[in-house]
This record gives structure tokens, C-alpha cells and sequence, in this order.
């Protein structure tokens, strides 16, 4: 009798559960929050540089300067920024730690060179400083540097949150002092991201339910002080919540948002070709950004930027659950609730759901300091992905792009 030499199991390419197994697998690696990460921010950078280009060239030309002047602007922050969003996804864990102290005081410090001679303001909010035809918004430090410095406070004092005293100092007086002087220049916009931080922060860390609740109610009779106090502001309440709108009024940039979404449909209009852009709807290249693009390439394009902030908020969420240590999660927490928060907030504004506080859409939005500092939090986010347990010796194996690359051309060759 013959023996039956047993075939080797072998799982089919075309295997359902070998794919799903594949993916479930990529998925679960230690180094899914770095290529995340870096994907998203990627695709939204060259997305936001493609539709500030699109956005701005009418209004540009109409300025008596070239299509391009706004864009190459923009790209040159973006230039600007790589190499600090590089650099600092290089540092160590430790680094971040260390400069929080300092960089908060060179931030509050920063933000106060607004009241000087250097200052100048626009819409008005006094929150620029201007030097030779450059100008630079010191709020925008003030977000990076806070997130970076209550994570190193509440992780030292994490034992002793559940005691109101310890939740409460010196986290809450000192970041209220660094969002005073952001509302001192009249950026109620900036402060409101700011607040959003710190309590994403004080989330993370684990701090009673019941101390959220009086800071709710203490946020919420300070922005209703502060708005009944400003006519611009009541003025911009008043006018969302009229059933009448003129050019003279902030509803008439909701109003021709929102037109501009309904226009783009499914598909949208095609890639430059937005109506609004011609000088009808006022901020198209910045607060107003989202509304061009659901113009011009429709749901589909205006989903595929909200997924693309999805995927940074699941990289986040993974990164606080899957990292150990207590001060890389409530960092990170922060700079959630400011990437994510802000952006789920001006796209609240276009399509009308909030009234028009002059907040830009990360990444995509025309403007200078807020790129670069965006840019730099999500470099500090990718130094986080790459300490996750088991990432560093993933990334370490791998081999090299040039190594690659050598291996690729190699198998093309043979």
C-alpha cells in the first residue's frame, strides 16, 4: 500500500480570510498611528495647498496681484513647516517635557507683543504682530505650548486630581491667564479652541466628572458675558439667528456657504470652477474654505476631507489607549480636542450650525502661523506614535526607502 504523501496547506491569495486577516493585522501594528498620521497629513496638506490656490486666484487678480500670490504664500509656510514638523517627530519623548515651562512663558510672552507698537489687528481682533510687511499670529504658539505644558503638570500631579485643589492648580489659573490675554486681543475664536484643549487635557488625565460640570457652567456665563458685552459679538449672534441677511451682515457669509455647498451636489462643479470664489463670499480662502470645496468637488470632496480628519482623530484616540505613559496621553488629548475640535467647528460655521467666529479649518484654511504650529503639533503627535510599545523596534526593522527602492529595482532587473 502506498503511502499518501500529505499536500501542503497553502492559504489562496484570493482568500477571503486571508485578506481580512492581512488587514485586521495592519490594523493592529504598533506602527498604525505613525503611517496614519502621517497619511492624513499629508493628503490635507496638499489638499488644503490645492483649494487655497483655487479659492484665491479671483480675488487675488482682483487686488491688482498674480492668481498665484495667495498660494505661493500659503506653500511657503508649508515649506516652513516641514522641517519642524520633521524635527520635532525626531524628539524624544523626554524633550517635550522638559521645554514646557519655557515655551508656555515664550508664548503667553509672545501674545503680549500684540499690545505694543508691533501689534495689529484685523476683524476686529488686535491678535497680529506685524514687522516688515510680515506678519505672525502669537495666539497660535499659545496652542501648541499649553497642550505640551498641562501634560507635563497633571501627569506629575495625577495621584491627587480627584481632589478639587490639586485638579485646579496650577492647571486652570494658568492656562486661564494665557486665555485672557488671547481674549484681551479681542479672539474669542482662539479662546474657545483654547478651552476645548484644556478640557481634553483634564478628560485624559481623569478628573472628576462633577469639577467638568461647574467648569461647563463657568465657560458658559463667561462666553455669554463676553458676547453681551461686545457688539461685534452680539451683533454676529443677533444675525445668525435672523431670518433676514444683507451684505453688511456675518449671516451673509453663512448664506452664501451654504449655497455654495448646495450648488456642488455629489460631485461638485469640477476643480476651479466655483461661483462663490468671485468675490461673493467673503473669507473663501480661509474660514470659508470648506464651503469652495463642497463647491467645487461636492460631497465626495467635502466627506473625503471629514474622513481624512477621522483617521487623525483614530490615530490620536490609539495613540492615548495604547500608550503608557500618562504624559504623552493627556498631551495628545489636548492637541485632539484642538485639531479635531476646531475643525468640527468651522465646519459647524459654513454650514450654518454656529455663528461665524473666525476659526480656520486645520490644514487647509489659508494662513501662515496657524499651518506651522498645526503642523508642528501633529510633528509632536508622530514623535508620540513612534515611542508607542513595539513601534520603535517596527519602524527599526524595516528596512530603509533607499534599501527599498535597491530591492525593487533589483526583482524589476531579474
Amino acid at each position: 500500500m502506498t503511502a499518501t504523501t500529505p499536500r501542503p496547506s497553502v492559504r489562496r491569495t484570493g482568500d477571503p480570510g486571508a485578506s481580512s486577516s492581512s488587514l485586521l493585522g495592519q490594523w493592529n501594528s504598533a506602527v498604525t498611528s505613525y503611517y496614519v498620521l502621517i497619511g492624513a497629513t499629508a493628503l490635507l496638506l496638499v489638499i488644503g495647498l490645492v483649494m487655497v490656490l483655487s479659492s484665491s486666484s479671483v480675488e487675488s487678480l482682483d487686488d491688482g496681484d498674480s492668481p498665484y500670490a495667495v498660494f505661493l504664500d500659503q506653500a511657503k509656510y508649508a515649506l516652513i513647516g516641514l522641517p519642524i514638523l520633521f524635527g520635532l517627530s525626531r524628539a524624544p519623548v523626554r524633550f517635550f517635557q522638559v521645554i514646557a515651562w519655557p515655551a508656555l512663558a515664550f508664548a503667553v510672552l509672545f501674545q503680549l507683543t500684540v499690545f505694543t507698537p508691533l501689534g495689529c489687528g484685523a476683524g476686529g481682533n488686535q491678535n497680529w504682530v506685524c514687522v516688515g510687511g510680515i506678519s505672525a499670529q502669537p495666539s497660535e504658539t499659545i496652542k501648541l505650548a499649553l497642550a505640551i505644558w498641562l501634560g507635563a503638570v497633571l501627569t506629575r500631579k495625577l495621584p491627587l486630581l480627584r481632589q478639587w485643589r490639586h485638579a485646579l492648580i496650577p492647571a486652570v489659573p494658568v492656562a486661564g491667564i494665557a486665555i485672557l490675554v488671547v481674549l484681551a486681543g479681542h479672539d474669542l475664536g482662539t479662546a474657545l479652541v483654547l478651552i476645548m484643549l484644556v478640557a481634553g487635557a483634564l478628560f485624559v488625565a481623569g478628573v472628576s466628572m462633577r469639577m467638568f460640570g461647574f467648569a461647563a457652567l463657568l465657560a458658559g456665563a463667561l462666553t455669554a458675558l463676553l458676547t453681551v458685552t461686545s457688539d461685534n459679538r452680539t451683533a454676529r449672534i443677533t444675525s445668525w439667528l435672523s431670518d433676514e441677511c444683507d451684505a453688511a451682515s456675518s449671516c451673509y457669509q453663512t448664506l452664501h456657504g451654504g449655497w455654495g455647498l448646495a450648488s456642488g451636489g455629489w460631485g461638485g462643479l469640477g476643480l476651479g470652477e466655483s461661483r462663490e470664489k468671485w468675490s461673493y463670499l467673503p473669507a473663501a480662502h480661509n474660514d470659508f474654505i470648506f464651503a469652495i470645496l463642497g463647491e467645487e468637488l461636492g460631497l465626495i470632496g467635502t466627506l473625503l476631507v471629514l474622513g481624512l480628519f477621522g483617521l487623525l482623530a483614530f490615530a490620536m484616540i490609539r495613540v492615548i489607549r495604547r500608550h503608557t505613559d500618562p504624559f504623552v496621553q493627556i498631551t495628545t488629548g489636548a492637541i485632539l480636542c484642538w485639531i479635531i475640535g476646531q475643525a468640527l467647528v468651522n465646519v459647524a460655521v459654513v454650514i450654518g450650525l454656529a455663528p461665524v467666529i473666525g476659526i480656520p479649518l486645520p490644514l487647509v484654511s489659508a494662513g501662515g502661523s496657524a499651518l506651522i504650529m498645526t503642523m508642528a503639533a501633529l510633528g509632536v503627535l508622530i514623535a508620540f506614535a513612534r515611542s508607542e510599545p513595539g513601534a520603535a523596534e517596527a519602524l527599526a526593522a524595516r528596512p530603509g526607502v533607499v534599501r527599498r527602492s535597491l530591492a525593487v529595482i533589483g526583482r524589476s532587473r531579474g
